[in-house]
């Protein structure tokens, strides 16, 4: 007795739930965005495809993580823009401010280490090179310059390559 095959998924109901987690990002986002800021101990570790169709950023930082990119925002990052299809946010590189815009599309770790809440996402195709923004307008300095070197106790910047999978 033969079986039927299985039923083909025309509502594409992993990719409708892919798109619902993400809204978590983007709610998450537009919390940290607000006046209040992040609560608490809450901070996020973001990973995303830096070759995704509308990811754009300067060229130089791009070209470092031609594949994917980690941020980490908690104590130095400025005008966070949470939109509705991607997110803008200004970080420090090697001193300078730079300003990287992210489609949410193009995340596929979402991270918040205080309360160990993870969500991961299939990575979305690569943008043909012809459909790639080239870069972003560099950035104004922030209002508030944060000290040169991480204080006693401060936040201090780590490597994630070592955690990366080969």
């Amino acid at each position: 007795m033969a079986q039927d095959p299985p039923a083909q998924d025309l509502m594409h109901y992993e990719a409708l739930a892919q798109d619902a987690l993400r809204g978590v990002v983007k709610a998450a986002l537009r919390r940290a965005a607000s006046p209040e800021g992040l609560p608490g101990s809450h901070h996020f570790y973001i990973t995303f495809k830096t070759d995704a169709a509308g990811v754009s950023g300067p060229p130089d930082l791009l070209g470092k993580y031609p594949d994917e990119m980690t941020i980490v925002l908690q104590h130095q990052y400025w005008d966070l823009a949470p939109g509705e299809t991607f997110f803008s946010v200004t970080l420090q590189f090697g001193g300078q401010p730079k300003r990287l815009s992210i489609p949410y599309a193009a995340v596929t770790r979402f991270y918040d280490p205080s309360v160990q809440f993870l969500l991961q996402f299939e990575a979305p195709p690569a943008a043909p090179a012809e459909a790639k923004p080239l870069a972003v307008a560099p950035a104004p300095a922030p209002v508030e310059t944060p000290p040169e070197g991480p204080a006693e106790g401060g936040p201090k910047v780590v490597s994630l390559d070592q955690f990366r999978k080969k």
